[in-house]
């Protein structure tokens, strides 16, 4: 990552210079022995007095052999880098008192040979202590670059670790978010064939005795439904007052079918209106309780769709006057759809917390009770 934000902003021979090592070990060589060369020159030279050819031409070719004989250091100290911390301090102390003690006598050497001087000699322990001492600075400056370019190398390491991990885990966030939204549909989409078929059957019933206005309510009373069931995403929450307003379309399906057999009762707190809650989340288990409670019976029964708030969760509770829980267990063994329906759906919504459970009713029936997390429609 910050390799190619260097290779992006820069001229590309930057971006080579960044990457390659070689180049950079090169560069700080001639700037570091050169630099030397004019601290010399500042320092001795001037103040010696000693401004002829001879002097300054010797002053950049002992920098000159400073680079050729510290350059065999390198490949000194990667031969022994990962050995034990005592074998590196020798060949480190090893290799700056060989470099130092050539250095010194090549320096030596040559400044006498270049400006005339001799008997020199004399002085070699003050020429050995200089180059000792630059030469400790050459390895201890060595090993600062070459750890901070470890540190360097293993901090964009980590960042193209963290890129790469949190790209899967994007990719994965993804996948599961279509596979979710994808069992979302199928669960909602299963419910139209299912209702549809309940429906027609019906219809087809009405036609046949010749109930052919009632049919033609019904048909009319289907298509509002339908189309609230297709225009409502089912992967998106509505709020409970469009819930229940969508419920009574079904029900006026039911209602038409039914007539006075069917009696409902709503008993709704102001307050829960607003929450929002899965699409078409009741409609399926309106339908049970229609199919097993109402249905069987000559004198019908009784619906009462209740809800209220509960500190941070919505309790919805769906009551009739039929058989009981008995009965009802005994027909979901074989034809539960709709409570295996939403049960699924809620789960897919909500993970662990939902509550969904079935009590008796008193004096007799059944109650449907859900417990859902509080998601109030933003104004």
């Amino acid at each position: 990552m910050a390799e190619s934000s260097v290779e992006s902003s820069y001229h590309p021979f930057i971006g080579e210079l960044y990457r390659n090592s070689n180049y950079q070990f090169w560069i700080l060589q001639f700037v570091g022995w050169f630099g030397l060369s004019l601290i010399s020159f500042l320092s001795l030279t001037l103040w010696y007095n000693q401004q002829g050819a001879a002097y300054i031409a010797h002053t950049l070719l002992q920098s000159a052999l400073g680079v050729c004989v510290s350059w065999p250091l390198r490949w000194v100290f990667h031969y022994f880098w990962y050995d034990s911390v005592i074998f590196r301090i020798s060949a480190a102390v090893a290799g700056v008192i060989g470099c130092s003690l050539i250095w010194t006598i090549l320096r030596m050497t040559t400044f006498m040979a270049m400006t005339g001087e001799a008997d020199l000699w004399s002085d070699f322990g003050g020429w050995l202590f200089g180059s000792i001492l630059i030469f400790v600075c050459w390895v201890a400056f060595y090993h600062g670059v070459k750890y901070y370019q470890l540190l360097q190398n293993e901090h964009e390491t980590l960042l193209m670790v963290a890129a790469e991990n949190k790209e899967q885990q994007l990719r994965r966030a993804k996948a599961e978010t279509i596979a979710h939204e994808a069992q979302l549909k199928m669960l909602r989409y299963q419910l139209n064939p299912h209702f549809l078929f309940n429906t027609l059957n019906a219809i087809s019933a009405l036609v046949k005795v010749k109930q052919a206005a009632t049919a033609n309510s019904m048909i009319v009373q289907l298509s509002d439904f339908l189309r609230y069931s297709l225009d409502n995403d089912p992967i998106k929450r509505v709020s409970l007052e469009q819930e229940l307003d969508a419920l009574k379309l079904y029900l006026n399906i039911e209602q038409t079918r039914f007539g006075d057999r069917l009696e409902m009762q709503f008993d709704i707190q102001p307050q829960a209106s607003a929450v929002l809650v899965p699409s078409l989340i009741l409609q399926p288990l309106i339908e049970n309780a229609i199919k097993y409670a109402i249905a069987p019976t000559e004198t019908g029964g009784k619906l009462t769709i209740a809800a209220r708030l509960d500190g941070e969760y919505l309790e919805i509770e769906i009551t009739d006057t039929g058989p009981g829980l008995d009965n009802l267990t005994v027909e979901m063994q074989s034809t539960g759809v709709g409570l295996r329906n939403t049960i699924d759906r809620l789960h897919e919504f909500y993970g662990d917390s939902y509550s969904f459970r079935l009590e008796h009713a008193k004096p007799k029936g059944l109650t449907v009770f859900m417990r859902l997390p509080l998601e109030k429609q933003s104004i």
